[in-house]
């Protein structure tokens, strides 16, 4: 794929004749730093001295992230597991190239994966002339920054979903509230697939709710001859996962949308609500009104990953429930919220295949 006006062959030749100078940072971290300092994934800390004050592309030499790239354009650092691409002019094809070509294949190594200067020097670079090489860099940067802005826009509403879900249960404001215990209007669920009749094998995330088990893990941890103990669950029942995260320190509590029953491990508190609208509660287990609960009632003990809470002590959560009616509206217009976060996702997914699609066709 190339823009109409241009038609001449592309040239070829190593990386190393475009930029001879590519090596490892040698930057390091210092309390008092006021100077940007990169890491293979970006900005980690701050240290004393510009090492670099011009535009440069950096691409992660060892470990997990091997081959992740970054452009900077601020004065900044560099540490020993990143490799500087510093081709002046040429900076801005060559991060685009580098895309393209996915230094993945490059890596080597069974214990630490490892991309060396040598590796990147060798690597063939095909280009065209000046103004076709502009062109491709101006329509890729320009891609990125509706990237980025789109970014943005899903933070922000992320950010303003849990600020509205948070003050909507915020227990300071349930002076008009009904106060009554979880107990009141759940029960915990006990049936075990005894009879191994379903193997529909659940796991709940705190990032992803509750989705196929070997969505969540690479290999199988449930197979059909050891599910008889795990409980059965159906649509709109509730599971607690007592697994802390960064982004669930407290663990998950969602409510399971399947259409067909499914079974989930013991570790798992699954409960069944009655006499109040489980989408409304869907929404209050996403706010932290019961963290503070959960933190004051649960131990974390040996096991700093989990939370222990009995389930007496559990289903003791005080809840500041709003009118039947008021319930129906609250999870009516976050549904709302949440529907419109997940189109903008969804327009995400679509530019970032728009650019992938430009990668693959543009670099002839």
């Amino acid at each position: 794929m190339r823009f109409p006006e241009f038609s001449g062959e592309w040239e070829n030749t190593e990386l190393q004749y475009i930029a001879p100078n590519i090596c490892s940072g040698k930057d390091k971290p210092t309390s008092n730093g006021t100077v940007a300092l990169y890491g293979s994934t970006g900005i980690i800390g701050m240290t004393r001295l510009a090492s670099y004050n011009e535009e440069i592309v950096l691409v992660a030499r060892v470990g997990a992230n091997a081959g992740q790239l970054q452009i900077t354009t601020i004065p900044c650092g560099v540490t020993d597991n990143t490799l500087i691409i510093n081709a002046k002019e040429w900076n801005r094809y060559i991060y685009y190239y580098l895309q393209h070509y996915n230094l993945n294949r490059l890596v080597f190594g069974s214990g630490q994966p490892l991309i060396t200067g040598s590796m990147l020097k060798k690597l063939k670079i095909i280009y065209g002339e000046e103004s076709e090489r502009n062109k491709i860099v101006n329509l890729l940067c320009l891609l990125d920054e509706r990237i980025a802005t789109q970014n943005k826009i899903i933070e922000d509403l992320k950010k303003l979903k849990c600020a509205i879900i948070d003050y909507t249960f915020d227990n300071k404001t349930q002076s008009h509230r009904k106060r009554i215990l979880l107990s009141d209007v759940s029960a915990k669920i006990t049936r075990r697939n005894t009879d191994n009749q379903n193997f529909n094998v659940l796991s709940n995330s705190a990032n992803q709710g509750i989705i196929p088990q070997n969505e969540v893990f690479d290999r199988e941890i449930a197979n059909e001859n050891n599910t008889s103990n795990y409980f059965v669950i159906s649509q709109n029942d509730f599971v607690y996962n007592p697994r802390k995260s960064v982004t669930a320190p407290y663990g998950p509590i969602n409510r399971y949308n399947g259409e067909t029953n499914g079974v989930i491990s013991p570790l798992y508190l699954c409960f069944r609500c009655y006499g109040i609208d489980v989408e409304y509660l869907g929404w209050y287990f996403k706010s932290d009104s019961w963290h503070k609960y959960v933190y004051q009632n649960g131990d974390t003990g040996v096991r700093h990953d989990r939370v222990s809470i009995k389930d007496e002590i559990f289903f003791s959560m005080p809840l500041y429930l709003h009118s039947t009616e008021e319930q129906m509206e609250i999870a009516k217009r976050l549904n709302k919220i949440e529907s419109f976060v997940s189109q903008e996702e969804k327009y995400l997914f679509l530019l970032r295949s728009q650019k992938l699609y430009l990668l693959q066709q543009m670099f002839i």
